[in-house]
């Protein structure tokens, strides 16, 4: 992976297969932000080394994550500069995507600690207007089908400072590509993302 250049606006892909259904869910969002006058960088997992966390607790004497020498080196500086998130992964046995998981283990690091127990913590993200927005896409059509992958993407950003501005789901689609058939889809989307990136803007402008 060659380094993104850091931008307003960064959306993390979880999905496996190259072309699916989550790619053209980030697109669309990606559009929208454009349109609404913010770029997007865009990561896809499947094309970094992320290795998952191993509790070796460095992080919070070193203020950073030394226990792994991956690809997540590339990716803090693009999560510290942008003001905006975006997670998409697909729905894999009522979860994210282990590469989606493994990512979120990996942003532990910006959390600092107590010395007392039960510590009490706080992140270095908090307090800074940061915004985020969760999809993902499942085969079945019932709601509950995707279990917890929402959550598991939103409750964690949250924890970090993020306000989770929307949680998209989108069913049930299976097939590479399908969501393209659903053209209300891709509204939401795209508004989604110009949401996103006038809430940057708005709070750039703030401060």
């Amino acid at each position: 992976m060659r380094p993104a250049e850091p931008l307003p606006l960064l959306a993390i892909g979880a999905s496996p297969r190259r072309g699916g259904n989550t790619d053209v869910m980030l697109k669309w969002i990606a559009e929208g932000a454009t349109a609404a006058g913010q770029p997007m960088a865009v990561v896809q997992l499947r094309d970094v080394v992320v290795r998952p966390c191993i509790g070796c607790e460095r992080c919070r004497r070193d203020k950073r994550c030394t226990g792994h020498g991956d690809g997540m080196q590339l990716l803090y500086p693009l999560i510290e500069a942008a003001r905006g998130l975006v997670l998409a992964s697909p729905t894999h046995s009522y979860n994210v995507t282990a590469w989606m998981k493994a990512f979120i283990d990996r942003l532990y690091c910006y959390y600092d600690f107590s010395d007392h127990r039960p510590r009490r913590w706080s992140s270095r993200l908090g307090g800074q207007g940061r915004r985020a927005l969760v999809c993902t896409v499942a085969e079945q059509p019932e709601i509950d089908d995707i279990g917890f992958t929402l959550e598991a993407m939103a409750k964690p950003l949250t924890s970090l400072g993020y306000r989770v501005m929307d949680q998209l789901a989108a069913q049930p689609f299976f097939d590479l590509g399908s969501v393209r058939q659903d053209p209300l889809l891709a509204e939401r989307l795209r508004a989604a993302g110009a949401l996103l990136a006038r809430a940057v803007t708005d709070d750039t402008q703030d401060v």
